[in-house]
């Protein structure tokens, strides 16, 4: 069975992350995608001009479109740009959601932008993460979510771990990307197990859109198979498709990955 699998999220014009970088990993990843749009986005890939977000009463009938007519195998949510937003979306997936969900906590853009008001991270942490499957926060939106310092180690890592834990999703996934080192090292935990994930890092400007790319794969690829070998196989997607990101030639600033680098020849 093909999964159908839905995003909730903000636009990127440019197509490397946002709507469009998660719509073009679940068509890699063979699912069926859907959207459901809480912003718009002005950016590119060296920075973020502005953004609009929708009126929370339009992203709600935008959901319940999806709902009373297509089956829903699993959501993504990403950016939510503010609190009204954030509880429209709480408020029709604790209705309606019988599926797993991905929260990838879209606060901060690789560019330094914020795009997700302040006050919407209490709605974000306290609403929308308990729903969660599995949350992916890396470093800085965990301190973020905790309102601590940010780990600057890998035993600092496993403290945020554990507190990320309490907040009530059934799995966190946190990204160490920010951490310095030939290796990028991230930790999984979830019914009552720990994991470690290490990867090579790879040295390359062509990471807009990795945070998006691995949650909207993550969605993907959890109708499928258990939670720890989704972990697994989406890493290994995105490192793919960050490897062959050198192939495209796309902005002058922080160019996408390459979604489609299994497909294309």
């Amino acid at each position: 069975m093909i999964p159908n699998v839905l995003s909730i999220a903000g636009t990127d014009p440019t197509g490397g992350a946002g709507i469009q970088a998660d719509l073009k990993a679940f068509s890699a990843l063979g699912a069926y995608g859907m959207t459901v749009i809480a912003a718009v986005v002005a950016q590119n890939t060296q920075g973020v001009w502005r953004f609009v977000a929708l009126d929370p009463d339009f992203v709600e009938a935008q959901l319940e479109a999806v709902f009373d007519d297509v089956r829903v195998d699993a959501i993504k949510i990403g950016m939510v740009a503010n609190a009204g937003v954030a509880r429209a979306i709480a408020r029709t997936l604790r209705e309606r959601a019988t599926c797993p969900i991905v929260l990838d906590p879209v606060m901060v853009a690789k560019s330094g932008d914020r795009l997700l008001e302040e006050d919407a991270v209490a709605v974000l942490r306290d609403e929308l993460l308990p729903l969660c499957t599995i949350v992916t926060p890396n470093l800085p939106e965990a301190s973020d979510l905790l309102g601590v310092p940010e780990a600057a180690s890998i035993e600092q890592m496993h403290q945020t771990l554990e507190a990320m834990m309490k907040l009530g999703s059934e799995w966190v996934l946190l990204k160490g990307g920010h951490l310095k080192g030939a290796e990028s090292t991230d930790l999984l935990a979830g019914h009552g197990g720990r994991w470690t994930f290490n990867a090579p890092r790879i040295g390359t400007r062509n990471t807009h859109g990795t945070g998006c790319t691995l949650s909207a794969a993550l969605a993907a690829l959890i109708p499928k198979m258990p939670v720890v070998d989704a972990v697994g196989e989406a890493k290994a997607y995105l490192s793919g498709a960050i490897n062959a990101a050198e192939k495209l030639d796309v902005g002058q600033g922080q160019g996408p990955v390459h979604h489609f680098h299994a497909l294309w020849r």
